[in-house]
């Protein structure tokens, strides 16, 4: 097989939750690009149902699933849904996430649990569920979406609980890859640097800019041959890694 070929994956079933807009509608595309189908996932049910209309990809299949994945009986409800319309799980693509940007004096006990539950244990209960699938499967690929905020402190913003969530994961990524490995599951993260997104973009402060070595900001597109390396048979070594994506950000 080719190296070329190794980046293919045609066949195989992955779902990506945080998928009707930004970095995980971008992850979405590149899977059904590369021959995979696709469930793409999202608080707002509408929101997935627009995306999937504007991503379909002739010979993929992608359906819309609406759920939000802090929830453990939306977790278990999205994930029958998916092996009900797949009949199984190859690649699972965690990359729902929140940010609240206060400091720590400023953000309250019920702000810090949110973005716990969505960022670090919605993770928790997707990785997990998808795993018990791979388990019986013989392998599979778990992807996690970090941050560089996991390296390092995005000065000047404040966002502690976010902060601690993607550091968090980040070693939550590391152990589970290493739980992992005796059944042929991959477990890796990728670690976006400043991103414009919808979410983003009027976020985004021009001094940026020059902070970032090669003085620009990502886009989607940027990381979409990160995720299909991990998803497919190319990085069949690799695990338990992040692969940083930030415009050398964090080489300062």
């Amino acid at each position: 097989m080719s190296i070329i070929d190794r980046f293919r994956l045609d066949g195989k079933k992955a779902f990506v939750t945080g998928a009707s807009k930004g970095i995980g509608k971008g992850y979405a595309v590149a899977l059904l690009e590369a021959g995979a189908d696709v469930a793409i996932i999202a608080r707002d049910y509408e929101a997935t149902k627009k995306a999937t209309e504007e991503i379909a990809v002739k010979g993929s299949k992608v359906i819309p699933i609406g759920g939000d994945v802090s929830k453990p009986e939306d977790v278990q409800r999205m994930l029958a849904m998916i092996l009900d319309e797949f009949g199984t799980i190859d690649i699972a693509v965690n990359n729902a996430g929140i940010c609240i940007n206060k400091s720590t004096e400023m953000m309250t006990l019920d702000e810090w649990q949110h973005v716990m539950d969505v960022n670090l244990t919605g993770v928790f209960l997707a990785a997990k569920g998808a795993a018990e699938v791979m388990i019986k499967n013989g392998g599979g690929s778990i992807i996690n979406t970090c941050s560089m905020a996991a390296h390092i402190i995005p000065e000047p913003q404040y966002h502690c609980a976010y902060s601690a969530s993607k550091a968090g994961l980040l070693h939550f990524t590391k152990s589970l890859a290493a739980e992992l490995a005796p059944y042929n599951i991959r477990v890796n993260c990728i670690s976006p640097g400043y991103t414009v997104t919808e979410l983003t973009k009027d976020v985004i402060k021009p001094s940026w800019y020059e902070r970032v070595p090669m003085h620009k900001v990502g886009s989607p597109e940027d990381l979409q041959g990160a995720l299909l390396y991990f998803a497919s048979s190319a990085s069949a070594y690799t695990t338990g890694e992040d692969l940083l994506v930030d415009g050398g950000f964090c080489c300062w």
